[in-house]
């Protein structure tokens, strides 16, 4: 995939608009906040803009209108302060008149992080990138720039006003975090065989897109299942998997089981199922041959049996992408399936990935991040990107305006 990043642009004494995603986790008592990780994550693209003599403006956004989280980004500006190991300045406006005269002040190597853009009512619509453009939002902070740059792979599977808009005003590129996401993923995508992928967590249906896609188009050789995917698809085979358990697959994931069985019937032994399970008994770990089912406490992580299959097909592969913990790995109690499938990958030689919030935090809880290949740091845009599906950030930059 083609698209044009930093290496093919001078900002020296220009004005860039740079659209992050530092949206994070905010205490609701204190509005402290409680993980820092994403403004780290596009830190090096704002310091080398900086570095270049860019006159750096930084857009983002923290929270939905209506939530505990929606929240002004002052703090933010001062995590990416510590984070730059350089002030960054900061307005309470996002393209009002002290916004412009804080942009029009800036020095060649200056940041200064606007308002949370959510603020704006205009942000909050999707629309096609030309209607976004002509958004005030848009058309009036274009005025006083001269490149845009997107580093904000989180958010990029939405079409709103300062994700797509400028792309149709100004001459576009990927930030670093952005370049390093779509090349990594990619490489999940067109892999080195044997490609093996490991679905957990508790969307259903997001886990159930990504075999069609990977297996559908032969991108995958195997899908190994846990969590609530690994419940579908036991139940799919025709096993009573128990009253807490089947309740709740069928609140909230009844369509999904009959589509885990069409999966079964086109796909076969590519989707591996648990053969053990951890449940839940009274606080207390308990494991269960699958031919012990159904059981009246609720399955929480994969088998010792489970695991020792998983980690040998992990050992054989050239690719392994995680997505979703196989257990509640929150509770140390049920966390062992999900630590020890990411130490396999760890000790692998193969490219490993690993996407979604709480995978990525149970490998920094287990000391395995750093020798994870590539760590996504988008959720819902990362299993998009898997997916297969046309992400409107992505699909801006391959087509940009130069």
């Amino acid at each position: 995939m083609k698209f044009p990043t930093l290496d093919d642009v001078d900002v020296s004494g220009k004005t860039v608009l740079v659209r992050v995603d530092i949206n994070s986790p905010i205490d609701s008592k204190t509005g402290e906040i409680l993980d820092d990780t994403r403004i780290r994550e596009c830190a090096p693209t704002l310091k080398e803009l900086s570095e270049k003599g860019a006159k750096v403006v930084v857009l983002a956004h923290q929270g939905r209108p209506g939530d505990e989280d929606f929240t002004p980004l002052e703090k933010h500006s001062k995590k990416l302060s510590d984070a730059l190991g350089l002030e960054v300045k900061y307005v309470d406006d996002v393209f009002g008149q002290l916004a412009r005269k804080s942009i029009e002040s800036l020095r060649p190597g200056e940041v200064l992080l606007l308002d949370n853009v959510r603020f704006c009512d205009e942000e909050n619509i999707t629309r096609p990138a030309e209607e976004l453009a002509k958004t005030k939002l848009v058309s009036t902070l274009a005025k006083l720039a001269d490149v845009y740059v997107n580093d904000a792979f989180a958010s990029a599977h939405r079409s709103q006003a300062s994700l797509v808009g400028f792309g149709v005003l100004l001459p576009t590129y990927a930030g670093r975090l952005m370049e390093r996401e779509i090349n990594g993923l990619s490489r999940a995508l067109s892999p080195e065989r044997p490609c093996i992928y490991v679905l957990g967590g508790a969307k259903v249906d997001d886990s159930l897109k990504i075999i069609e896609h990977v297996l559908g188009r032969n991108v995958a050789d195997e899908v190994l299942t846990g969590g609530l995917i690994g419940h579908a698809f036991l139940a799919a085979m025709g096993r009573d998997i128990g009253a807490p358990n089947r309740k709740l697959l069928e609140k909230d994931f009844g369509e999904e089981i009959e589509l885990a069985k069409k999966s079964l019937a086109v796909y076969g032994e590519k989707i591996r199922v648990p053969q053990d399970v951890v449940v839940d008994d009274h606080g207390k770990p308990k494991e269960l041959n699958v031919e012990q089912l159904p059981t009246e406490f609720s399955i929480s992580d994969i088998g010792g049996l489970t695991i020792e299959d998983y980690s040998r097909r992990i050992a054989g592969a050239k690719t392994v992408v995680a997505n979703g913990p196989l257990g509640i790995f929150e509770n140390r109690s049920f966390a062992r399936g999900t630590f020890e499938i990411l130490n396999a990958m760890a000790r692998s030689k193969a490219f490993t990935v690993i996407g979604g919030g709480h995978m990525v935090a149970a490998a920094q809880e287990v000391g395995v991040a750093d020798r994870i290949k590539h760590i996504s740091t988008g959720g819902k845009a990362c299993i998009s990107f898997l997916s297969g599906d046309k992400l409107p950030v992505i699909e801006m930059l391959v087509h940009a305006k130069l």
